[in-house]
């Protein structure tokens, strides 16, 4: 009941309320354990502080807010001075609280300890579901992982308990779905070491996704820097039905804006047709707003998100953000950078790739073109879940679906995964019966974990490199992701679709016209799913897998043995020496998509993600030479031969030669894992120059002290040629907005300047020169 209280008075504390009981049936707090503390960590919004900045900055801007501004802006570290001006000034900002998964949060709990602070500024948690490989099924692996993870899950414990942070173990549910169900609400502004933290956007909040040396500045009660979003405005109209869900609208969202047509801004979704779409619907939604690049995605406050909030116990929150909905809304005449219209009545379901997730087909299309281009029609896998996919009402639409086959005598023509997204997801379906529905069709219950959706997959029906298809209700679908067999072709679309295809077992089943056979040769078709929103009934809270930190973790200890393969100590890197760079070789020239799967594959790398030097053994593995259309496979300019990428660049670290990867368009697409930046930070890379950056990965090269650099004429990229040298001039003099220069000398002793661009400001460039931005923060402490 202490814990319960402890809420109870932040909230009067937060919001200047008087006493008010939080709202949390008696039922629901029985279920959970230990009553209110998976809870207290919450950091309510303040909503007056809130109002009061959103005042400031409107009066001196004089113009309508978005909602997307309203909330950013709200939580500037200086609302009365800011500069802002959307898409170029850098924004100093004061998000409410942090989350980690933990294949990041080993670095970025490794990053703090480097720190020297004694505990974390803002509440934060850990949330355990990256390192649970599907295998078998839920129980069984997830018992596994518990013991071959040992050592790391200890750390992550131990130091949560250290500094303050929130431990959610192993079992609990993917960190998304677990925010969403306790941590995300209307005007709140979070950060996660994860690039679908915008999954938190479906309860009007402002996520967004990071690289774990941003999280370390938030925790050490540093402000945050961004760089002012722009604002897509999607206006929807019409409303959801029949087969057509929530997914169908990302799905065709990618599809218009492609995979770079959101950077440097954030989607705002808008419109009479956002109250058709569930609470979980819309968080569907902002997940994977990550594919279009979009720094994330949000909804504007309504009805759906309130009975959410009641439905998770949040009932208080509601009614105050009841209060304050003006401020949870976008200004009438508020404009954006571009507008989007959908029309929900005539929106058809979509099912994206493969290989792409902004390859968008509509279902009823995707057969002809499969055959068009030679893609495999058998479906051998259906995959349902994922941080993207996997509320009640997914599970219970896709239920419908399987339990009108099972009354036709039908089973999965394909294999069947279902991947609940949360421990409390998972009770409840068992509860409802979904998942002995979903059990009966043929699936098989994984664990609450991401699994096959970062490649924690151990799949063993196919060969590697036999060609196959499968479809998920995930987000990412980039080559070998799933599986890391790159002759996989993955296709990503609603729980919905994938049901039906499992069912069908083809890729050219188009469930809106096309009839199913029945064992006794009846011909049938699916009627459209249907699904509650919500349980009828309370959430089912199944085991409590929560724990909190001590108040004072002073005499705590945190242990990491030298010996050990899967968890190393930080050393801070090099400063940067005062001169230009001079004589760099070109370690990889990259062809074409380069995305942070491909710099620094997920998968069975995952456990070496505490570890440094280990991890760094797969940079660049995947990524495709411009020289010879290989991968992994790079000449070594000091001996001539040929090796893979990290082993040449280790030769070269160790005979002192500082080098430079050249790439292509919005390079480091995908997850916002900072080891895409440490590893070649590790193994002596400088600079990487690129026609183009995602916006996270372009951040956290910053951070580790390197340099992202784009051609100013993209047609520059043609100019380097592998063997080339290269110095970067400029550098003594090293400002915001002032061009670095490359003189790339060739073989053939002929040379030629390019201009090179950067986005860095006077605080980035503070980062550079110290090393990283972990050493400036150690020099500003002294």
């Amino acid at each position: 009941m202490a814990t319960y209280c402890l809420t109870v008075a932040r909230l009067q504390l937060a919001l200047g309320h008087g006493a008010r009981r939080l709202h949390v049936s008696a039922a629901y707090r029985a279920k959970a354990k230990v009553a209110m503390s998976r809870f207290e960590p919450t950091s309510f919004v303040n909503y007056k502080k809130l109002q009061s900045n959103v005042e400031v900055v409107r009066k001196r801007l004089n113009r309508p807010l978005t909602l997307s501004e309203k909330i950013v802006y709200g939580h500037l570290d200086d609302p009365h001075n800011q500069e802002i001006d959307r898409g170029r000034t850098y924004l100093r900002l004061r998000p409410d609280r942090v989350a980690m998964q933990d294949a990041t949060a080993q670095m970025a709990m490794l990053q703090f300890i480097s720190s020297g602070l004694p505990r974390v500024a803002v509440p934060s948690t850990i949330h355990c579901d990256h390192l649970i490989e599907a295998q078998i099924g839920g129980v069984k692996d997830l018992a596994r992982a518990k013991e071959v993870n040992h050592e790391v899950y200890n750390f992550l414990s131990s130091a949560g308990a250290k500094y303050g942070v929130g431990f959610w173990k192993p079992g609990s549910g993917i960190i998304h779905q677990i925010i969403l169900e306790n941590y995300a609400y209307p005007g709140v502004m979070l950060i996660g070491t994860d690039s679908h933290t915008p999954n938190g956007g479906g309860l009007g909040a402002i996520c967004i996704g990071v690289g774990g040396a941003d999280a370390v500045d938030v925790m050490a009660g540093i402000p945050w820097e961004l760089k002012c979003p722009k604002v897509i405005g999607v206006r929807l109209t019409g409303s959801l039905s029949g087969w057509t869900s929530p997914k169908d609208v990302i799905l065709k969202v990618a599809g218009i804006l492609t995979v770079k047509g959101g950077t440097g801004a954030i989607v705002e979704y808008h419109g009479p047709g956002v109250n058709s779409i569930s609470c979980t619907g819309m968080a569907t939604i902002c997940n994977m707003g990550a594919e279009i690049g979009a720094t994330t995605s949000v909804f504007p406050y309504n009805h759906r998100m309130r009975t959410y909030l009641e439905k998770t116990g949040r009932g208080e929150i509601a009614a105050v953000a009841d209060e304050y909905k003006d401020l949870l809304v976008p200004d009438e005449g508020c404009e954006y950078d571009q507008i989007i219209e959908l029309n929900l009545d005539e929106l058809r379901p979509h099912i994206n790739g493969p290989f792409t997730p902004d390859l968008a087909h509509p279902v009823s299309e995707v057969g002809a073109v499969a055959k068009k281009n030679g893609w495999p029609l058998e479906v051998k896998v259906g995959l349902i879940g994922s941080c993207t996919n996997s509320s009640y009402e997914d599970m219970g639409r896709a239920a419908s679906l399987a339990k009108q086959a099972l009354d036709k005598g039908l089973k999965c023509k394909a294999q069947f995964t279902v991947t609940p997204g949360s421990e409390q997801i998972r009770a409840t379906i068992e509860r409802d019966g979904y998942s002995r529905i979903l059990s009966d069709v043929g699936g098989v219950v994984l664990a609450n974990a991401c699994g096959p959706c970062i490649g924690q997959w151990d799949r063993r029906d196919v060969k590697k490199g036999e060609k196959n298809t499968i479809v998920t209700s995930f987000n990412r679908n980039f080559t070998a992701r799933n599986d890391a067999n790159p002759a996989t072709h993955a296709f990503v679309t609603s729980p919905e679709i994938v049901t039906a295809l499992a069912i069908a077992g083809t890729l050219d089943f188009n469930p809106e016209t096309d009839y199913l056979t029945a064992p006794n040769g009846e011909k049938f078709k699916l009627v459209p799913p249907t699904g509650d929103e919500l349980p009828a009934r309370d959430f089912d809270p199944g085991q409590d897998t929560y724990q909190h930190p001590p108040s004072d973790g002073t005499s705590l200890t945190v242990d990491v043995s030298p010996q050990s393969n899967r968890l190393q100590l930080l050393e801070p890197f090099d400063s940067w020496n005062g001169n230009d760079l001079e004589d760099m070789v070109v370690l990889i020239k990259v062809k074409g998509k380069c995305t942070t799967d491909h710099i620094s594959a997920a998968g069975p790398w995952l456990k070496f993600r505490g570890h440094l030097d280990n991890i760094s053994n797969n940079m660049l593995i995947g990524a495709v030479n411009s020289e010879n259309d290989a991968v992994n496979k790079i000449k070594n300019h000091l001996t001539g031969e040929y090796g893979g990428v990290p082993d040449v660049a280790r030769h070269y670290k160790a005979n002192g030669v500082s080098w430079v990867v050249v790439g292509d368009d919005n390079y480091g697409e995908g997850s916002s894992r900072e080891h895409a930046a440490l590893e070649p930070r590790h193994l002596g890379g400088r600079a990487i120059i690129v026609k183009s950056f995602a916006r996270i990965h372009e951040t956290n090269l910053k951070k580790q002290g390197l340099l992202p650099l784009t051609f100013s004429n993209p047609s520059d990229y043609d100019k380097i040629r592998p063997d080339d040298k290269i110095n970067i001039k400029g550098l003594k003099s090293f400002a915001p907005g002032r061009p670095l220069a490359a003189v790339v000398k060739h073989s053939d002793g002929s040379q030629e300047t390019l201009e090179l661009n950067h986005s860095f400001n006077e605080t980035q460039i503070e980062w550079f020169q110290a090393g990283s931005a972990l050493n400036r923060m150690k020099e500003l402490q002294h």
